[in-house]
Protein backbone atom coordinates (compact mmCIF):
# COMPACT_ATOMS: atom_id res chain seq x y z
CA UNK A 1 0.00 0.00 0.00
CA UNK A 2 0.96 3.63 -0.66
CA UNK A 3 2.73 5.27 2.35
CA UNK A 4 0.36 8.52 1.94
CA UNK A 5 -2.61 6.24 2.01
CA UNK A 6 -1.28 4.73 5.05
CA UNK A 7 -0.95 7.87 6.98
CA UNK A 8 -4.38 9.14 5.98
CA UNK A 9 -6.06 5.98 6.96
CA UNK A 10 -3.97 6.47 10.45
CA UNK A 11 -4.98 10.16 10.56
CA UNK A 12 -8.53 9.36 10.10
CA UNK A 13 -8.27 6.68 12.61
CA UNK A 14 -7.01 9.26 15.41
CA UNK A 15 -10.15 10.84 14.97
CA UNK A 16 -9.17 13.70 12.68
CA UNK A 17 -11.34 15.05 10.16
CA UNK A 18 -11.15 13.80 6.85
CA UNK A 19 -10.07 16.70 4.61
CA UNK A 20 -11.74 17.05 0.86
CA UNK A 21 -10.81 19.29 -2.29
CA UNK A 22 -13.68 20.41 -4.47
CA UNK A 23 -12.84 20.45 -8.38
CA UNK A 24 -15.48 22.54 -10.46
CA UNK A 25 -16.81 23.75 -7.71
CA UNK A 26 -19.22 26.20 -8.32
CA UNK A 27 -20.49 28.51 -5.43
CA UNK A 28 -19.84 25.07 -3.11
CA UNK A 29 -23.06 22.71 -3.01
CA UNK A 30 -21.00 19.92 -2.48
CA UNK A 31 -18.23 21.54 -0.19
CA UNK A 32 -21.31 22.85 1.86
CA UNK A 33 -22.87 19.23 2.46
CA UNK A 34 -19.43 17.78 3.48
CA UNK A 35 -18.87 20.71 5.95
CA UNK A 36 -22.16 20.10 7.44
CA UNK A 37 -21.11 16.55 7.45
CA UNK A 38 -17.83 17.24 9.44
CA UNK A 39 -15.51 17.24 6.68
CA UNK A 40 -12.62 19.78 6.37
CA UNK A 41 -12.60 21.77 3.22
CA UNK A 42 -9.08 22.92 1.96
CA UNK A 43 -9.87 24.24 -1.03
CA UNK A 44 -11.54 24.47 -4.77
CA UNK A 45 -10.89 24.96 -8.12
CA UNK A 46 -13.37 27.01 -9.80
CA UNK A 47 -12.95 28.75 -13.29
CA UNK A 48 -15.94 31.39 -13.04
CA UNK A 49 -14.91 34.00 -10.94
CA UNK A 50 -18.30 35.44 -9.23
CA UNK A 51 -18.62 31.41 -7.90
CA UNK A 52 -14.93 31.16 -6.88
CA UNK A 53 -15.50 34.08 -4.71
CA UNK A 54 -18.51 32.79 -3.57
CA UNK A 55 -16.64 29.88 -2.24
CA UNK A 56 -13.83 31.50 -0.67
CA UNK A 57 -16.51 34.11 1.12
CA UNK A 58 -18.28 30.91 2.68
CA UNK A 59 -15.76 28.64 3.56
CA UNK A 60 -12.49 30.98 4.18
CA UNK A 61 -13.87 33.36 6.40
CA UNK A 62 -11.66 32.54 8.93
CA UNK A 63 -7.99 32.72 6.81
CA UNK A 64 -5.84 35.41 6.60
CA UNK A 65 -6.70 38.66 4.16
CA UNK A 66 -3.69 36.83 1.83
CA UNK A 67 -5.36 33.59 2.32
CA UNK A 68 -8.55 34.54 1.32
CA UNK A 69 -7.53 36.82 -1.48
CA UNK A 70 -5.45 32.88 -2.73
CA UNK A 71 -8.91 31.11 -2.07
CA UNK A 72 -10.99 33.73 -4.02
CA UNK A 73 -8.87 33.50 -7.48
CA UNK A 74 -10.48 32.01 -10.49
CA UNK A 75 -8.42 28.91 -11.72
CA UNK A 76 -8.24 26.96 -14.88
CA UNK A 77 -7.80 23.69 -14.01
CA UNK A 78 -6.19 22.79 -17.07
CA UNK A 79 -3.39 25.58 -16.43
CA UNK A 80 -2.86 24.68 -12.61
CA UNK A 81 -0.77 21.62 -11.34
CA UNK A 82 -2.16 19.83 -8.53
CA UNK A 83 1.38 20.58 -5.85
CA UNK A 84 0.94 23.66 -7.05
CA UNK A 85 -2.30 24.58 -6.01
CA UNK A 86 -2.13 22.82 -2.60
CA UNK A 87 0.96 25.43 -2.26
CA UNK A 88 -0.84 28.14 -3.22
CA UNK A 89 -3.09 26.91 -0.35
CA UNK A 90 -0.31 27.18 2.16
CA UNK A 91 -0.34 23.45 2.52
CA UNK A 92 3.31 22.07 2.34
CA UNK A 93 5.34 18.87 2.06
CA UNK A 94 4.38 16.07 -0.71
CA UNK A 95 1.38 17.10 -2.58
CA UNK A 96 -0.19 13.13 -1.90
CA UNK A 97 -0.32 13.68 2.26
CA UNK A 98 -2.90 16.88 2.54
CA UNK A 99 -5.99 15.07 0.41
CA UNK A 100 -8.51 12.49 1.81
CA UNK A 101 -11.62 12.86 -1.00
CA UNK A 102 -11.66 14.42 -4.01
CA UNK A 103 -15.15 15.59 -4.96
CA UNK A 104 -16.59 17.45 -8.33
CA UNK A 105 -18.40 17.24 -11.69
CA UNK A 106 -16.54 17.98 -14.42
CA UNK A 107 -18.58 19.01 -17.89
CA UNK A 108 -19.88 15.62 -19.36
CA UNK A 109 -19.17 17.10 -22.86
CA UNK A 110 -15.43 16.67 -22.83
CA UNK A 111 -15.25 13.19 -21.19
CA UNK A 112 -17.22 11.88 -24.47
CA UNK A 113 -15.19 12.88 -27.08
CA UNK A 114 -12.09 11.27 -25.85
CA UNK A 115 -13.85 7.74 -24.85
CA UNK A 116 -13.14 4.58 -23.20
CA UNK A 117 -9.61 4.05 -24.63
CA UNK A 118 -8.29 7.69 -23.86
CA UNK A 119 -9.98 7.76 -20.30
CA UNK A 120 -8.24 4.33 -19.08
CA UNK A 121 -4.88 5.22 -21.15
CA UNK A 122 -3.90 8.03 -17.99
CA UNK A 123 -3.71 5.01 -15.60
CA UNK A 124 -0.42 3.59 -17.32
CA UNK A 125 0.49 7.67 -18.57
CA UNK A 126 -0.41 9.70 -16.07
CA UNK A 127 0.60 12.59 -18.48
CA UNK A 128 -1.58 11.33 -21.07
CA UNK A 129 -3.47 14.74 -20.73
CA UNK A 130 -0.64 16.87 -22.08
CA UNK A 131 -0.55 15.49 -25.26
CA UNK A 132 -4.34 16.31 -25.83
CA UNK A 133 -4.13 19.80 -27.00
CA UNK A 134 -7.85 20.02 -26.05
CA UNK A 135 -6.73 19.71 -22.27
CA UNK A 136 -9.57 17.77 -21.81
CA UNK A 137 -11.53 18.07 -18.11
CA UNK A 138 -11.85 14.65 -17.26
CA UNK A 139 -8.50 13.52 -18.07
CA UNK A 140 -7.94 16.74 -15.73
CA UNK A 141 -9.68 15.71 -12.87
CA UNK A 142 -8.23 11.98 -13.19
CA UNK A 143 -4.50 13.58 -12.95
CA UNK A 144 -5.54 15.16 -9.91
CA UNK A 145 -6.94 12.31 -8.84
CA UNK A 146 -3.68 10.25 -9.67
CA UNK A 147 -1.50 12.92 -8.42
CA UNK A 148 -3.04 13.14 -4.77
CA UNK A 149 -4.34 9.39 -3.93
CA UNK A 150 -7.87 10.36 -2.29
CA UNK A 151 -9.15 7.66 -0.04
CA UNK A 152 -12.35 8.28 -1.89
CA UNK A 153 -14.34 10.29 -4.59
CA UNK A 154 -17.77 11.71 -5.12
CA UNK A 155 -18.68 12.56 -9.01
CA UNK A 156 -21.76 14.16 -10.26
CA UNK A 157 -23.49 15.12 -13.30
CA UNK A 158 -26.45 15.45 -15.64
CA UNK A 159 -28.23 12.23 -16.22
CA UNK A 160 -27.75 12.18 -19.81
CA UNK A 161 -24.26 11.13 -18.89
CA UNK A 162 -25.32 8.04 -18.88
CA UNK A 163 -26.61 7.87 -22.49
CA UNK A 164 -23.79 10.84 -23.69
CA UNK A 165 -23.71 10.19 -27.57
CA UNK A 166 -24.27 6.21 -27.00
CA UNK A 167 -21.83 6.53 -24.66
CA UNK A 168 -22.40 5.58 -20.95
CA UNK A 169 -19.80 7.80 -19.74
CA UNK A 170 -20.06 6.69 -15.83
CA UNK A 171 -19.23 3.45 -16.77
CA UNK A 172 -16.32 4.23 -18.75
CA UNK A 173 -14.88 6.68 -15.66
CA UNK A 174 -15.58 3.27 -13.36
CA UNK A 175 -13.38 1.77 -15.84
CA UNK A 176 -10.42 4.09 -16.05
CA UNK A 177 -11.04 4.63 -11.73
CA UNK A 178 -10.52 0.42 -11.92
CA UNK A 179 -6.92 1.27 -13.51
CA UNK A 180 -6.14 3.90 -10.79
CA UNK A 181 -6.71 1.41 -7.99
CA UNK A 182 -10.00 2.22 -6.85
CA UNK A 183 -13.37 0.40 -6.54
CA UNK A 184 -16.08 2.55 -8.12
CA UNK A 185 -20.36 2.18 -8.38
CA UNK A 186 -22.07 4.92 -9.70
CA UNK A 187 -25.72 5.48 -9.37
CA UNK A 188 -28.69 7.42 -10.29
CA UNK A 189 -30.83 9.87 -7.06
CA UNK A 190 -33.26 12.66 -7.16
CA UNK A 191 -32.96 15.52 -4.26
CA UNK A 192 -36.25 15.61 -3.36
CA UNK A 193 -35.47 12.42 -1.61
CA UNK A 194 -33.09 13.63 0.63
CA UNK A 195 -35.11 16.63 2.11
CA UNK A 196 -34.53 19.05 -0.82
CA UNK A 197 -38.05 20.80 -2.07
CA UNK A 198 -36.75 20.45 -5.68
CA UNK A 199 -37.25 17.40 -7.83
CA UNK A 200 -33.86 17.43 -9.06
CA UNK A 201 -32.30 14.11 -10.79
CA UNK A 202 -28.46 13.73 -10.55
CA UNK A 203 -26.06 11.16 -11.99
CA UNK A 204 -23.36 9.95 -8.88
CA UNK A 205 -20.38 8.31 -8.47
CA UNK A 206 -18.71 7.49 -5.35
CA UNK A 207 -15.10 5.19 -5.80
CA UNK A 208 -13.03 3.98 -3.00
CA UNK A 209 -9.65 2.76 -2.90
CA UNK A 210 -8.99 -0.88 -3.63
CA UNK A 211 -7.12 -1.11 -0.26
CA UNK A 212 -10.12 -0.02 2.27
CA UNK A 213 -12.72 -2.78 0.35
CA UNK A 214 -15.76 -0.61 1.09
CA UNK A 215 -19.06 -2.18 0.44
CA UNK A 216 -21.55 0.43 1.19
CA UNK A 217 -22.65 3.04 -1.46
CA UNK A 218 -25.34 5.59 -1.09
CA UNK A 219 -27.33 6.89 1.33
CA UNK A 220 -30.98 5.72 2.30
CA UNK A 221 -33.72 8.38 1.27
CA UNK A 222 -35.23 10.56 3.76
CA UNK A 223 -38.51 11.59 2.52
CA UNK A 224 -40.87 10.89 -0.34
CA UNK A 225 -43.03 11.90 -3.13
CA UNK A 226 -44.44 9.83 -6.32
CA UNK A 227 -42.35 11.58 -8.84
CA UNK A 228 -43.97 13.15 -12.07
CA UNK A 229 -43.66 10.59 -15.22
CA UNK A 230 -41.79 12.59 -16.77
CA UNK A 231 -38.69 12.07 -14.15
CA UNK A 232 -39.17 8.09 -14.61
CA UNK A 233 -39.35 8.75 -18.57
CA UNK A 234 -35.97 10.70 -18.61
CA UNK A 235 -34.38 8.11 -16.15
CA UNK A 236 -35.42 5.68 -18.51
CA UNK A 237 -33.86 7.00 -20.83
CA UNK A 238 -30.71 7.58 -19.49
CA UNK A 239 -30.67 4.12 -18.28
CA UNK A 240 -30.76 2.45 -21.57
CA UNK A 241 -26.72 1.93 -22.13
CA UNK A 242 -26.62 0.69 -18.15
CA UNK A 243 -25.05 -2.76 -18.72
CA UNK A 244 -26.46 -5.80 -16.51
CA UNK A 245 -26.66 -9.33 -15.61
CA UNK A 246 -22.75 -9.52 -16.46
CA UNK A 247 -21.05 -12.47 -16.01
CA UNK A 248 -19.19 -13.89 -12.65
CA UNK A 249 -15.84 -12.19 -14.12
CA UNK A 250 -17.02 -9.01 -14.93
CA UNK A 251 -17.58 -6.21 -12.28
CA UNK A 252 -21.33 -4.26 -12.62
CA UNK A 253 -20.35 -0.53 -11.84
CA UNK A 254 -24.43 0.07 -11.99
CA UNK A 255 -26.31 0.16 -8.27
CA UNK A 256 -29.64 0.49 -8.22
CA UNK A 257 -31.08 3.27 -6.68
CA UNK A 258 -32.47 2.88 -3.07
CA UNK A 259 -35.63 3.01 -3.24
CA UNK A 260 -38.26 5.13 -0.72
CA UNK A 261 -40.72 3.52 1.23
CA UNK A 262 -43.49 6.05 1.50
CA UNK A 263 -44.72 4.61 5.37
CA UNK A 264 -41.33 4.70 6.65
CA UNK A 265 -40.61 8.43 5.46
CA UNK A 266 -41.20 12.01 5.36
CA UNK A 267 -43.53 13.40 2.65
CA UNK A 268 -41.09 15.45 0.32
CA UNK A 269 -40.71 19.21 1.28
CA UNK A 270 -42.75 21.96 -1.37
CA UNK A 271 -42.60 25.03 -2.44
CA UNK A 272 -44.11 26.80 0.39
CA UNK A 273 -42.73 24.58 3.03
CA UNK A 274 -39.86 26.23 1.63
CA UNK A 275 -40.44 29.57 0.66
CA UNK A 276 -43.27 31.20 2.91
CA UNK A 277 -41.68 32.95 6.01
CA UNK A 278 -39.79 34.96 3.37
CA UNK A 279 -40.74 38.40 2.69
CA UNK A 280 -43.59 38.97 0.95
CA UNK A 281 -43.21 40.87 -2.87
CA UNK A 282 -46.43 42.54 -3.57
CA UNK A 283 -47.34 45.21 -6.45
CA UNK A 284 -46.04 48.29 -4.26
CA UNK A 285 -42.87 47.11 -3.72
CA UNK A 286 -40.31 48.79 -4.99
CA UNK A 287 -38.29 45.53 -6.86
CA UNK A 288 -41.88 45.70 -8.85
CA UNK A 289 -41.87 49.20 -9.76
CA UNK A 290 -38.57 50.01 -11.24
CA UNK A 291 -35.80 48.71 -13.17
CA UNK A 292 -33.03 49.38 -10.45
CA UNK A 293 -30.01 47.51 -10.40
CA UNK A 294 -30.78 44.20 -7.92
CA UNK A 295 -28.14 44.60 -5.20
CA UNK A 296 -27.59 42.47 -2.63
CA UNK A 297 -27.06 45.06 0.18
CA UNK A 298 -30.59 45.54 1.05
CA UNK A 299 -32.30 43.50 4.17
CA UNK A 300 -35.49 42.68 4.62
CA UNK A 301 -37.27 41.18 7.36
CA UNK A 302 -38.80 37.40 7.70
CA UNK A 303 -42.23 37.68 6.92
CA UNK A 304 -42.83 35.34 10.47
CA UNK A 305 -41.05 32.54 13.02
CA UNK A 306 -39.70 29.72 10.96
CA UNK A 307 -42.79 27.59 10.45
CA UNK A 308 -41.08 23.56 9.98
CA UNK A 309 -38.00 21.54 10.49
CA UNK A 310 -36.85 22.73 6.53
CA UNK A 311 -37.23 26.70 7.70
CA UNK A 312 -35.44 26.08 10.83
CA UNK A 313 -32.61 24.48 8.92
CA UNK A 314 -32.46 27.40 6.16
CA UNK A 315 -32.12 29.68 9.09
CA UNK A 316 -29.91 27.95 11.54
CA UNK A 317 -27.28 26.12 9.50
CA UNK A 318 -24.55 25.15 11.69
CA UNK A 319 -20.90 26.40 11.06
CA UNK A 320 -22.53 28.66 8.53
CA UNK A 321 -24.14 31.52 11.30
CA UNK A 322 -27.81 32.83 11.19
CA UNK A 323 -29.26 35.87 9.69
CA UNK A 324 -31.97 38.17 11.25
CA UNK A 325 -32.69 39.83 7.97
CA UNK A 326 -32.49 38.29 4.11
CA UNK A 327 -30.05 40.57 1.81
CA UNK A 328 -30.71 38.91 -1.27
CA UNK A 329 -34.27 38.85 -1.95
CA UNK A 330 -34.31 40.36 -5.37
CA UNK A 331 -36.50 39.44 -8.63
CA UNK A 332 -36.33 40.19 -11.68
CA UNK A 333 -37.98 43.81 -13.52
CA UNK A 334 -40.90 41.94 -15.64
CA UNK A 335 -43.27 44.36 -15.96
CA UNK A 336 -45.19 43.37 -19.13
CA UNK A 337 -45.55 39.84 -17.11
CA UNK A 338 -46.77 40.48 -13.80
CA UNK A 339 -50.10 40.55 -14.79
CA UNK A 340 -49.67 37.21 -16.63
CA UNK A 341 -48.49 35.15 -13.91
CA UNK A 342 -51.48 36.87 -11.46
CA UNK A 343 -53.92 34.46 -13.84
CA UNK A 344 -51.94 31.59 -14.34
CA UNK A 345 -52.92 28.64 -12.41
CA UNK A 346 -50.64 25.71 -10.53
CA UNK A 347 -48.59 23.94 -13.19
CA UNK A 348 -49.43 26.03 -16.39
CA UNK A 349 -46.86 26.63 -18.90
CA UNK A 350 -46.06 29.14 -21.71
CA UNK A 351 -48.88 28.12 -23.75
CA UNK A 352 -51.51 28.57 -21.06
CA UNK A 353 -49.87 31.97 -20.73
CA UNK A 354 -49.51 32.95 -23.84
CA UNK A 355 -53.48 32.16 -23.93
CA UNK A 356 -54.12 34.30 -21.07
CA UNK A 357 -51.81 37.01 -22.87
CA UNK A 358 -53.72 37.09 -25.63
CA UNK A 359 -57.05 37.47 -23.95
CA UNK A 360 -55.38 40.12 -21.86
CA UNK A 361 -54.87 41.79 -25.19
CA UNK A 362 -58.75 41.35 -26.52
CA UNK A 363 -59.64 43.11 -23.49
CA UNK A 364 -57.25 45.78 -23.75
CA UNK A 365 -58.71 46.40 -26.81
CA UNK A 366 -62.21 46.28 -26.25
CA UNK A 367 -61.78 48.67 -23.35
CA UNK A 368 -59.79 51.42 -25.46
CA UNK A 369 -62.79 50.73 -28.28
CA UNK A 370 -65.49 52.08 -25.05
CA UNK A 371 -62.99 54.51 -23.27
CA UNK A 372 -62.02 56.22 -26.28
CA UNK A 373 -64.18 55.33 -29.00
CA UNK A 374 -61.61 53.77 -30.99
CA UNK A 375 -61.36 50.40 -32.61
CA UNK A 376 -57.70 49.07 -32.80
CA UNK A 377 -56.99 47.44 -36.39
CA UNK A 378 -54.04 45.22 -37.59
CA UNK A 379 -52.86 48.00 -39.73
CA UNK A 380 -52.69 50.78 -36.95
CA UNK A 381 -49.02 51.33 -35.13
CA UNK A 382 -50.88 51.39 -32.06
CA UNK A 383 -52.48 47.95 -32.43
CA UNK A 384 -48.61 46.70 -32.17
CA UNK A 385 -47.62 48.83 -29.36
CA UNK A 386 -50.54 47.95 -27.32
CA UNK A 387 -50.40 43.80 -28.15
CA UNK A 388 -46.49 44.05 -27.21
CA UNK A 389 -47.18 45.46 -23.67
CA UNK A 390 -49.28 42.38 -23.47
CA UNK A 391 -48.29 39.47 -25.67
CA UNK A 392 -44.68 37.87 -25.45
CA UNK A 393 -43.04 36.89 -28.79
CA UNK A 394 -42.28 33.65 -27.95
CA UNK A 395 -43.08 30.58 -30.56
CA UNK A 396 -45.45 28.42 -28.24
CA UNK A 397 -44.64 25.40 -30.27
CA UNK A 398 -40.68 26.17 -29.65
CA UNK A 399 -40.53 27.23 -26.63
CA UNK A 400 -43.54 25.35 -24.58
CA UNK A 401 -41.37 24.64 -20.96
CA UNK A 402 -40.17 28.30 -20.88
CA UNK A 403 -42.43 29.59 -18.44
CA UNK A 404 -44.03 27.58 -15.48
CA UNK A 405 -46.06 28.65 -12.33
CA UNK A 406 -44.47 26.37 -9.37
CA UNK A 407 -47.31 24.33 -7.50
CA UNK A 408 -47.33 25.44 -3.59
CA UNK A 409 -48.17 21.69 -2.15
CA UNK A 410 -45.25 20.40 -4.39
CA UNK A 411 -41.41 20.73 -4.56
CA UNK A 412 -39.97 22.75 -7.84
CA UNK A 413 -38.70 21.23 -10.80
CA UNK A 414 -36.09 21.22 -11.58
CA UNK A 415 -33.74 24.57 -11.41
CA UNK A 416 -31.19 25.11 -14.21
CA UNK A 417 -28.69 27.43 -15.00
CA UNK A 418 -30.04 29.39 -17.47
CA UNK A 419 -31.76 30.73 -14.46
CA UNK A 420 -29.07 33.58 -14.82
CA UNK A 421 -30.64 34.69 -18.12
CA UNK A 422 -34.47 33.96 -17.12
CA UNK A 423 -36.27 32.97 -14.46
CA UNK A 424 -39.70 32.10 -16.04
CA UNK A 425 -39.47 28.51 -15.20
CA UNK A 426 -40.22 28.70 -11.88
CA UNK A 427 -43.25 31.31 -11.57
CA UNK A 428 -44.02 31.93 -7.56
CA UNK A 429 -47.11 30.11 -6.88
CA UNK A 430 -49.03 33.14 -5.21
CA UNK A 431 -50.34 34.98 -7.05
CA UNK A 432 -50.89 37.51 -4.92
CA UNK A 433 -47.30 38.70 -5.64
CA UNK A 434 -47.03 37.73 -9.50
CA UNK A 435 -43.82 37.57 -10.46
CA UNK A 436 -40.64 34.78 -11.04
CA UNK A 437 -38.94 33.54 -8.07
CA UNK A 438 -35.95 35.61 -5.99
CA UNK A 439 -32.38 34.46 -5.76
CA UNK A 440 -32.96 33.53 -1.84
CA UNK A 441 -35.95 31.67 -3.36
CA UNK A 442 -33.96 29.80 -5.72
CA UNK A 443 -31.09 29.15 -2.95
CA UNK A 444 -33.78 27.80 -0.68
CA UNK A 445 -35.21 25.55 -3.35
CA UNK A 446 -31.44 24.47 -3.95
CA UNK A 447 -31.50 23.86 -0.08
CA UNK A 448 -28.79 26.68 0.30
CA UNK A 449 -29.19 28.49 4.15
CA UNK A 450 -29.79 31.59 4.31
CA UNK A 451 -26.43 32.49 5.82
CA UNK A 452 -25.01 31.78 2.49
CA UNK A 453 -23.70 34.17 0.93
CA UNK A 454 -23.79 34.93 -3.06
CA UNK A 455 -21.27 36.77 -4.53
CA UNK A 456 -21.64 39.00 -8.54
CA UNK A 457 -24.66 40.67 -9.64
CA UNK A 458 -27.95 39.08 -9.58
CA UNK A 459 -27.61 37.25 -12.91
CA UNK A 460 -24.70 35.83 -11.79
CA UNK A 461 -26.08 34.32 -8.12
CA UNK A 462 -29.11 32.90 -10.18
CA UNK A 463 -26.41 31.01 -12.30
CA UNK A 464 -24.59 29.70 -9.29
CA UNK A 465 -27.41 28.47 -8.00
CA UNK A 466 -28.88 26.87 -10.55
CA UNK A 467 -25.52 24.76 -11.47
CA UNK A 468 -24.89 23.70 -7.90
CA UNK A 469 -25.46 20.53 -6.13
CA UNK A 470 -28.08 20.61 -3.19
CA UNK A 471 -26.23 20.62 0.12
CA UNK A 472 -28.76 18.67 1.92
CA UNK A 473 -28.29 16.05 -0.98
CA UNK A 474 -24.37 16.55 -0.81
CA UNK A 475 -24.80 16.27 3.21
CA UNK A 476 -26.39 12.87 2.68
CA UNK A 477 -23.93 11.39 0.36
CA UNK A 478 -21.09 12.91 2.51
CA UNK A 479 -22.56 11.32 5.68
CA UNK A 480 -22.06 8.42 4.20
CA UNK A 481 -18.86 8.10 2.77
CA UNK A 482 -18.11 8.88 5.86
CA UNK A 483 -19.98 5.96 7.97
CA UNK A 484 -18.22 4.09 5.42
CA UNK A 485 -14.91 5.11 5.31
CA UNK A 486 -15.28 4.32 9.33
CA UNK A 487 -16.72 1.02 9.20
CA UNK A 488 -13.70 0.14 6.56
CA UNK A 489 -11.00 1.84 9.13
CA UNK A 490 -12.44 -0.12 11.93
CA UNK A 491 -12.90 -3.64 10.15
CA UNK A 492 -8.89 -3.03 8.71
CA UNK A 493 -7.96 -2.44 11.58
CA UNK A 494 -9.56 -5.77 13.79
CA UNK A 495 -8.28 -7.23 10.67
CA UNK A 496 -4.67 -6.25 11.11
CA UNK A 497 -4.80 -7.35 14.77
CA UNK A 498 -6.29 -10.74 14.36
CA UNK A 499 -3.23 -10.97 12.02
CA UNK A 500 -0.88 -9.60 14.35
CA UNK A 501 -2.38 -12.35 17.21
CA UNK A 502 -1.88 -15.00 14.41
CA UNK A 503 1.53 -14.65 13.83
CA UNK A 504 2.32 -14.43 17.56
CA UNK A 505 0.52 -17.88 17.99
Amino acid sequence: MCLFIQQKIERLRQGQSPRVLDLFAGCGGISLGFQAAGFENIGAVELDPPAAKSHAMNFHTGASDELKQIHTKARDITEIEPADLLQDFGLQGDARSHVDVIVGGPPCQSFARVGRAKLREIAKHPEAFLNDPRGNLYLRYLHYLNELKPLAILMENVPDVLNYGGHNIAEEVCEALRDLGYNARYTMLNAVFYGVPEMRERMFLIAYQDELECSDWFPEPSHWIDLPPGYHGSRQVAMKTVKRNLQDDQKQFFVDPPEPEQSDLSLAVTAEQALSDLPFINDDSPLKLGKATRRFDRADNYSCAPRNRFQQQMRFWEGLGTRETIADHVIRYLPRDYKIFARMQPGDQYPEAFQLATIMFEEELERIKVKEGVELKENMPRYYEVKKAFVPPYDTGKFPNKWRKMEADKPARTLMAHLGKDSYSHIHYDSRQARTISVREAARLQSFPDSFVFQGPMNAAFRQIGNAVPPLMAKALAEQIRSTLTQALNIRRTNIGLAAATAVI
